[in-house]
Formats: structure tokens, C-alpha cells, sequence
């Protein structure tokens, strides 16, 4: 029971932040890469933004001044990108309650 209200609070707070599309209170158009990269192991990845489609990786997203959030059915990761320090959260649901993933993400080249 414990575990379902705190994933529960967690995809609340997920959708809390959804919201129109915005970067730092201007509107913002068209798709960006951004590339991530765990912070321990220094892996990298890339992940797309669409900005007119509001999509991450093609995941339906919801893209406000301050966040991005989306869920990515293929890990089950409900994730969040801070637009202001580029830190990525991931969330994940398991049988032994879930876990986070973290990772910084550089938004230099982000409109």
C-alpha cells in the first residue's frame, strides 16, 4: 500500500509540472538534441525535443518554462529535465517498489 501512494505521489508531482510550451517565459518552436550524460558511469545519449509537437523521443511531453516531463513506455521511466540546471530525473516503477536515475543534460544548444 505504502509503495503504490509513494509512486502515486510521484506521478502526481510529474503531472503537476505539465503545462503549455515555454522556455524561460518565451515561446519556443521546432525540434533540438540535446545530449545527457550519467554522471557516474560518463555515458552519453542524446534525446530529441519537439517543441510545435511537444514530444520527447516521439513520447507525448509536456514542456513548461522550467521543466520537460514524459513518460517513456519502453524503461516504464516517468522522467523530468530541468531546464534551468539540465538535471534529468528518471523515476521508475518495479516489483520492489521503483527506483531514480539521474543525469545532466547540456541545453546549450537548446532554443
Amino acid at each position: 500500500m505504502f509503495q503504490k501512494r509513494v509512486l502515486g505521489v510521484g506521478i502526481a508531482g510529474c503531472v503537476a509540472g505539465f503545462l503549455a510550451s515555454t522556455i524561460n517565459g518565451n515561446a519556443q518552436g521546432g525540434a533540438t538534441a540535446i545530449t545527457c550524460t550519467n554522471p557516474t558511469s560518463g555515458t552519453s545519449w542524446q534525446i530529441s525535443i519537439d517543441f510545435d509537437k511537444a514530444t520527447v523521443d516521439s513520447n507525448r511531453a509536456e514542456i513548461t518554462g522550467a521543466k520537460i516531463s514524459w513518460f517513456d513506455p519502453t524503461d516504464h521511466g516517468n522522467y523530468t529535465l530541468d531546464r534551468t540546471s539540465g538535471d534529468l530525473t528518471a523515476i521508475v516503477a518495479s516489483s520492489t517498489g521503483g527506483y531514480f536515475r539521474r543525469g545532466r543534460c547540456s541545453l546549450e544548444n537548446s532554443r
